[in-house]
């Protein structure tokens, strides 16, 4: 008997967990493969939570490729890369800024978040979702030139299948 009140406790509380992570973005779906996907081992931001900072109070910055950030990028974010990222290019950055990373999903911004945290930087954050999860709510991008566009890189057309916003062009 209480090894089945045991096993439903855990899942139970397996479900709950898994319905937190489905909340942090809109496609339950998404969710659940952000869940298993992610590490999880740095502060996450969600959609949500961006929208409502200030953002002159953050630095966002693009863990994507550079052909990546040229066709559309978060505004007033800073591209550093994942392939080829380097800590010169976060050099001027202040340690105790507030830093959101951001890349398609959230798996290369986790891994830049954490050598961040690792080289001193102290409010450094992975958004949840990344850029596919901020133009699914609807949100503007912008091109190399600055410019709000409708393109978005994709990365290939297997991960592509989570931008889900219809007003978003795919491009890979």
């Amino acid at each position: 008997m209480y090894k089945n009140l045991i096993l439903i406790l855990v899942c139970c509380y397996s479900v709950s967990i898994g319905c937190q992570a489905q909340n942090k973005v809109k496609n339950p779906s998404y969710g659940l493969m952000l869940k298993t996907l992610l590490s999880h081992t740095v502060e996450e931001t969600t959609v949500e939570d961006l929208q409502n900072l200030k953002q002159d109070n953050v630095i966002l910055l693009d863990a994507r490729e550079a052909k990546e950030f040229k066709v559309s990028h978060l505004n007033s974010a800073h591209w550093v890369g994942y392939d080829d990222f380097s800590p010169k290019r976060v050099k001027d950055i202040p340690k105790d800024a507030k830093v959101i990373v951001y890349c398609s999903v959230g798996y290369r911004s986790e891994k830049i978040s954490e050598q961040l945290l690792d080289m001193g930087f102290s409010d450094v954050s992975n958004l949840y979702g990344g850029i596919f999860e901020w133009v699914n709510q609807g949100n503007e991008v912008v091109n190399e030139e600055d410019s709000v566009t409708k393109k978005v890189h994709a990365y290939d057309k297997l991960w592509g299948s989570w931008i889900d916003a219809p007003e978003a062009e795919k491009t890979y």
